[in-house]
């Protein structure tokens, strides 16, 4: 095959991408030069990125370059490109996908860890993306958020001239670069967290359709796993019929032979995201079926009930305010503490604390434990995160997803010849620490008690969300479902107990308010 032409643009990242595609390239025996072709979004960098006219302007002259024959393969971020290809061209290949998290990059001076990702109230955070602001401002609606343009390291310097308190980049891209971050504090932003863009991390490898001779040499370089994966979220955005800058995040990733999708969509930068998960066996119609469940007019429920009172600005409440539905939120137990006082010997060798439940968090902390610098703390999920940040702490381990054994695993392997304190309710399953191996240590400090309430009112809500068995039992002592009430379980021990009834419930992914959020929307 004759020498191939690679198209890219001049930034660092670009030219990461398209070297990193050349030595593969050569892996099979192709060999190619780099072309450097400047786009409209590399010349014009005075205005924000939505303001520009068209689309594709990281990735128009490429494709007139490639159309015009002057070059034989054109390297994308595989999220700039407009989800039809111009008419002659096709996508040959694309390439395993870095991680799709994004980076909040944090001025030291700035950080404020008692706050939910660590910025301090009122900060000013850099980015040029709709879906970022969007989905930062749900979050945290007290920052500032201002355009920020450039390729990576000019970002970079701009918050090191202190032009903002933080920015917001694409952990691939950081991650491609090797940049030395040291300076910042970083807080990852993980998928079911701030849901990227559709494709975010991966790479697409252009050529015309008429090469097949190339097409064919290509698929040696090609990743199935993440074409199929990525296929799914360009389709959603190609039905929404959205371009790049749209404030829609899209992320699918298949775990164990089925489909997890995430989507977050709001109308615009300002305004409060949508968001949903759901879990498919295959790819047919499961695009059609997210775009469907944002149909303006699909009903919801006029009301739902929490086992557990929801705070006047909660993530929960604005979700469920933007669609007018009433939350009928009261918790059916009673927590009291059975420990008052810690001994100060009690945590003198724990290399770990780990938390299951935002009572197990405040019923410590109100201990006053004296904790060495050496400590780490782990939690089940991000409601227990948020829990330890009022109190200057910051988790070193965060479980994601709402099936615990799968916390406790990842937990396990972490701990190894460790050391780790379990503040807990004296009721409960033990399933973490079940999960240890036989070299870490376990120390178990049951702290609080739980009370069921006596003569508890039933609820007229549609959906019936429990956060703990306890909770369940104080319910349905009294009362049963009415016809067409459905239940969302927060937890495996909670999911258990309504196994035992005979009861259906759904399961979020996660048991936070996100997941919570994201299950209402997404139930049937």
């Amino acid at each position: 095959m004759k020498k191939i032409i690679i198209g890219t643009r001049g930034s660092d990242l670009a030219l990461w991408q398209a070297n990193n595609t050349k030595d593969r390239l050569a892996s099979i025996g192709i060999d190619a030069e780099l072309k450097i072709i400047k786009t409209q979004g590399d010349k014009i960098l005075n205005l924000r990125l939505d303001k520009l006219e068209g689309k594709g302007f990281f990735t128009k002259e490429l494709e007139e370059e490639l159309l015009a024959g002057t070059i034989d393969i054109a390297v994308h971020s595989h999220k700039d490109l407009p989800t039809i290809n111009p008419q002659g061209l096709i996508i040959a290949a694309v390439t395993e996908r870095e991680d799709p998290a994004e980076l909040l990059l944090i001025l030291k001076d700035t950080v404020d860890v008692t706050q939910k990702l660590s910025l301090k109230k009122g900060a000013t955070v850099g980015t040029s993306s709709n879906r970022r602001q969007a989905q930062l401002l749900a979050l945290r609606p007290d920052l500032n958020i201002e355009d920020l343009r450039g390729n990576v390291p000019t970002r970079i310097q701009k918050l090191r001239d202190e032009d903002y308190d933080a920015i917001m980049l694409a952990k691939a891209g950081v991650t491609r670069l090797g940049i030395d971050l040291s300076e910042f504090h970083i807080e990852v932003l993980d998928t079911t967290e701030l849901v990227p863009a559709p494709a975010q991390g991966a790479l697409a490898i252009q050529i015309r359709e008429t090469d097949t001779e190339l097409y064919n040499a290509l698929q040696q370089i090609h990743n199935a796993a993440t074409a199929e994966e990525i296929a799914v979220e360009r389709k959603v955005l190609n039905l929404f019929e959205g371009g790049c800058h749209m404030p829609l995040g899209c992320y699918c990733k298949k775990v164990d032979g089925v489909f997890e999708v995430w989507t977050s969509k709001s109308e615009s930068s300002e305004d409060f995201p949508d968001r949903l998960f759901l879990r498919a066996e295959n790819t047919v119609g499961l695009a059609e079926k997210i775009v469907a469940k944002f149909n303006k007019d699909r009903k919801m429920p006029e009301k739902v009930f929490i086992s557990r009172e929801i705070g006047e600005h909660s993530y929960f409440r604005k979700a469920l305010a933007k669609h007018n539905i009433e939350i009928d939120g009261r918790s059916l137990i009673r927590t009291f503490p059975i420990v008052n006082i810690l001994d100060p010997f009690y945590l003198k060798n724990i290399d770990w604390v780990f938390f299951s439940s935002r009572n197990g968090v405040e019923y410590f902390f109100k201990l006053n434990p004296v904790l060495s610098k050496k400590i780490k703390f782990g939690v089940a999920g991000r409601g227990s995160e948020d829990s330890l940040r009022k109190f200057g702490q910051v988790a070193s381990f965060v479980g994601e997803g709402g099936v615990i054994e799968d916390v406790a695993k990842d937990f396990a392997k972490l701990v190894v010849d460790q050391t780790v304190l379990f503040p807990r309710a004296q009721d409960s399953l033990r399933t973490i620490q079940n999960a240890l191996t036989s070299t870490s240590k376990v120390v178990d400090l049951p702290i609080y008690e739980t009370v069921i309430e006596e003569e508890v009112d039933g609820t007229t809500a549609e959906i019936l969300i429990f956060t703990s068995p306890s909770n369940v039992d104080a319910y349905f002592a009294d009362n049963l479902l009415d016809p067409g009430q459905k239940v969302i379980a927060i937890g495996n021990s909670t999911s258990k107990k309504f196994s035992e009834m005979g009861i259906q419930y759904t399961l979020p992914y996660s048991p936070d308010e996100i997941g919570l959020a994201e299950a209402i929307f997404g139930i049937d």
